[in-house]
């Protein structure tokens, strides 16, 4: 069974990341400092259950396991995630995409472009293809609940 307040500390946790880590990300312009940045993000995310370590959250395209929880208040109608990764990178990767998608609606969320924040940081042409790969996987993972 899944813990309901994964989802709130979870989103917690992303609104201090995108109110603290992300302006030092735009700040910085060398590739070593962001990626000692994006190394830690991870340890911001409350523990992810090991019972969630299962196929049907697995984000196929990924080289590195990874695995994306999904719930849809349905009051609200807001879309919020909860993630994790064997691999520390990859995580923060996905953690600067849901920093910008984490409790938006069905139609922002059709909208949202989340790949220009790497863009903007410059940090697609620092990561392998298969990294990019992983990456458009989780996207479309996403992109699928709605």
């Amino acid at each position: 069974m899944i813990r309901p307040d994964i989802f709130t500390e979870t989103a917690t946790a992303l609104k201090t990341i995108y109110d603290n880590q992300l302006p030092q990300l735009r700040q910085l312009k060398d590739w070593q400092s962001k990626y000692r940045i994006l190394m830690t993000l991870g340890k911001e995310l409350p523990a992810f259950d090991s019972e969630w370590h299962r196929d049907e959250f697995l984000v196929q395209g990924c080289e590195s396991k990874a695995w994306l929880l999904h719930y849809q208040d349905p009051v609200t109608n807001q879309h919020f995630w909860a993630f994790d990764s064997d691999a520390r990178i990859v995580k923060g990767l996905i953690i600067l995409l849901l920093v910008q998608l984490n409790g938006l609606k069905a139609e922002e969320l059709a909208h949202a472009k989340p790949e220009l924040l790497l863009s903007e940081l410059q940090l697609q042409q620092n990561i392998s293809q298969s990294r990019s790969n992983g990456l458009q996987a989780v996207l479309n993972k996403i992109k699928a609940v709605m």
